[in-house]
This record gives C-alpha cells, sequence and structure tokens, in this order.
C-alpha cells in the first residue's frame, strides 16, 4: 500500500491570498485540508495516484471552501461565466433544482476533484469525469464539507478583490498582487496551469541556470502572456470576470481575406477543408490547385508524413494537420477511419500540439468528432457538449488564438 500523504502548514499558509500575513481562522481551514487529505488517502484512488496528488486535491477543495465561504468571487465568477458560454453552471454536470448558486454544491466538487486529478496526473489525464472512483472521493469529500459548511467562520483575507476597481489607480498595486495570487496560488488556477509550467521549466536556459531572477522574469512575462485555469482565460481577462463581471471579447482581426484562402475556395468548389493521404499527393494540391511553384517540394518538412489535412481561414490563410484526417467524418472525406478515430481523436482535444485549433473548432461546428469520447467510454454526448471547455482547459495557450 502507497505511503499516506501529509499537509504542512507551511505549504498551506504559502497559498493563503494573505501570505505572510496570519488570521485566526487559518487554523480552522488548515484542519479542512488535512481532514479532506485523509479522505483521499482513505480512498481507492488515492492509492493509485502519485505522491503529491493527494496535498492538490486537499489545497484545491479547501481554497473552493474558502471561496465560496467568504463569497469572495472566483467560483462565483467561473459559474457564471459557464453559463453564459456554454449554458450550464459547472461542466460536466447536469444542471438540478438542488444546485444552490455560488454555496456548497455535489457538482462543484464532483468537478474539482475530476479536474486536479486530470491536471496532475499524466496517467490519469484523460480520466472520464464521471469515472466511479473519482465519484467516491468527490461524494466523500462533499459529505465532510457539508458537515462543518454551517460552522465553518468566513477566511479572513479571503476576499482581495473586495472593494477593487480596475481603472482606479489607486487600486493598481492591489489588483497587481490580487492577479499574482491568482495566477501563482488559485486553486481554480494552478491545476491547468501545470503543464505549461512543466514547459517554462523544462527551458534549458532556466535549467541550466541557479540565477533566480531569471526564472522570476519568467513567470512574470508568462502572467501577462499565458492563459492560466478551466477556461484558458489570460490574468487579466479573469481580473476582468471576477471584478467587472466582463467576459472576454473575441479578437477581432483588422486584415483582410487572406490570398489563400480565395485561391483555396476556388480550387476545390467552395470547400474549406481536404484530405490527403500522403505527401506527394498534398504537393500535386498545392502545385496543379493552388499554382504554387512547379517541380518543387512544398513543406519539405513534411514529406515523412501521411493522412494530412488542409483547412483554410479567411483571416489567417491555410493550416496542415499532418496524421489527422482518418479521425474527421465529413461525409467527403475518404479517408475516414472509425476504428482509427476511436484510437486517436480524443487526442485532438487534449494533446497540446496535436491538432491546430482551428481545425478542432471547424470538425465540432460540423459535429465531424462522433468518435471524440473519454477513453474506455461511449459517452460522445458528453465531449460534444463540452468540447470547447474541454480543449480550453487542456490546450490553454495551444487553443486560444
Amino acid at each position: 500500500m502507497k505511503g499516506m500523504e501529509t499537509l504542512d502548514i507551511r505549504d498551506f499558509m504559502f497559498r493563503q491570498p494573505d501570505f505572510p500575513r496570519q488570521s485566526p481562522t487559518d487554523r480552522f481551514y488548515f484542519d479542512v485540508a488535512c481532514c479532506l487529505l485523509e479522505k483521499y488517502n482513505d480512498s481507492v484512488i488515492g492509492q493509485e495516484l502519485p505522491e503529491g496528488t493527494g496535498k492538490r486535491f486537499a489545497m484545491c477543495l479547501s481554497g473552493y471552501f474558502q471561496d465560496i465561504i467568504a463569497d469572495a468571487g472566483i467560483w462565483r465568477s467561473f459559474v457564471d461565466a459557464n453559463r453564459r458560454m456554454y449554458g450550464y453552471s459547472v461542466p460536466f454536470q447536469d444542471d438540478t433544482d438542488e444546485y444552490v448558486d455560488y454555496e456548497l454544491n455535489a457538482e462543484d466538487v464532483r468537478f474539482l476533484t475530476w479536474y486536479v486529478i486530470a491536471m496532475s496526473c499524466e496517467e490519469k489525464r484523460q480520466i472520464y469525469p464521471h469515472d466511479e472512483k473519482i465519484m467516491e472521493l468527490a461524494s466523500c469529500a462533499f459529505d465532510y464539507l457539508e458537515s462543518i459548511y454551517e460552522e465553518a467562520p468566513e477566511p479572513e483575507g479571503y476576499n482581495l478583490a473586495r472593494g477593487l476597481e480596475l481603472n482606479d489607480p489607486e487600486d493598481k498595486e492591489a489588483i497587481y498582487h490580487f492577479g499574482s495570487w491568482l495566477f501563482l496560488h488559485c486553486y481554480l488556477m494552478t491545476p491547468a496551469f501545470g503543464l505549461t509550467l512543466t514547459e517554462i521549466m523544462s527551458d534549458p536556459e532556466l535549467m541550466q541556470s541557479d540565477d533566480v531572477t531569471k526564472l522570476h522574469n519568467r513567470m512574470e512575462r508568462s502572467m501577462m502572456e499565458d492563459p492560466t485555469g478551466p477556461l484558458a482565460f489570460f490574468i487579466p481577462e479573469w481580473l476582468q470576470l471576477i471584478l467587472e463581471g466582463k467576459l472576454p471579447s473575441e479578437r477581432v482581426s483588422d486584415k483582410g481575406v487572406h490570398p489563400y484562402y480565395e485561391k483555396f475556395i476556388a480550387a476545390t468548389g467552395g470547400k474549406r477543408i481536404q484530405y490527403f493521404k500522403d505527401y506527394e499527393e498534398m504537393n500535386r494540391f498545392f502545385i496543379d490547385s493552388m499554382g504554387w511553384d512547379k517541380n518543387q517540394e512544398h513543406l519539405p518538412v513534411l514529406k515523412n508524413d501521411c493522412d494530412f489535412v488542409v483547412l483554410v481561414n479567411p483571416r489567417r490563410g491555410m493550416l496542415v494537420a499532418r496524421n489527422a484526417a482518418r479521425c474527421i467524418a465529413d461525409p467527403d472525406n475518404p479517408l475516414y477511419d472509425r476504428g482509427y478515430a476511436r484510437r486517436n481523436a480524443f487526442d485532438f482535444l487534449t494533446v497540446r500540439g496535436r491538432c491546430p485549433a482551428d481545425l478542432v473548432k471547424f470538425a465540432f461546428e460540423n459535429h465531424w468528432l462522433p468518435d471524440a469520447v473519454f477513453p474506455g467510454t461511449d459517452d460522445n454526448s458528453l465531449v460534444e457538449r463540452n468540447h470547447d471547455f474541454i480543449a480550453r482547459c487542456y490546450l490553454q495557450q495551444y487553443y486560444r488564438d
């Protein structure tokens, strides 16, 4: 049996929004986190997951609990954004009459249990949100939190955002502090940012340097440049959502129609997408239909690949996806292979760099990815309804425009 994980109060305090200041309620919520960790240690799934996952679970659920007790606005904003973007309160959960806005809910705990495990464990990264073991752990955690809900004191210092105004110069420093805490320590942001952080830390320049300043500067840049959290919003967008209740506005390109778009549409009889079994076939299309230079190998870096999809976008031009055509159930796609798609299509939503975001969006708009399901399930309707959320949560900056 795997050893039991424990939680150090220093780890807990470091993630509190008003750290290093201490408050009388810290001990209560540290004890909550420890009890949640005990529930995890006693669970079936807790015995299967790597060291450290239990701490992340306990910190995530205790952070959520503090948020809703204080009505700090983070979870509230997430629920509001889901309703406006997708028409539901919590991803993967059915809205019921029993759901109470911005208070403790079993649906919230089920989602967060899946979220922290899927984002933290490579071997469970594509775990089904309704997995029996996840539901069992979530049920235990919810029952415990419900038993102490009425007695829980308001966590002092958890309301960093209260009274702040984005455009008030006097709030500038406090807003920066709040944004930094959201990015680096908030229970809702850090699980989804984990893989991005791993990519940052694998930078050879950082790995070979003992200069803490370089890491600090890189994280500062990441806070402005990289999206985070389950909706893959940038920190300024999260701040706008939490402080003003506004969703990010869609970015509208001021560029005209890309010349490749017009050529492509003319060559295909109005279609935006084409499929090619190998490089030679695709290269002939570039030459014969797009008018590219003859007797030349175009995009030679792709010569050893196959199974291509070429999609054209009116603003961005043409994109090429390799090892993808067999997953697209377009009636006009002769390469579609249901068996291959069942094994690989879900990766389009969960593996960074596997498929261009424009193709993911276009395929789902046309209902051409029916085989994209959580491994071991046939629950296409769950993925279909949540596909944009899934892609945002897993792909992060690879999905955002």
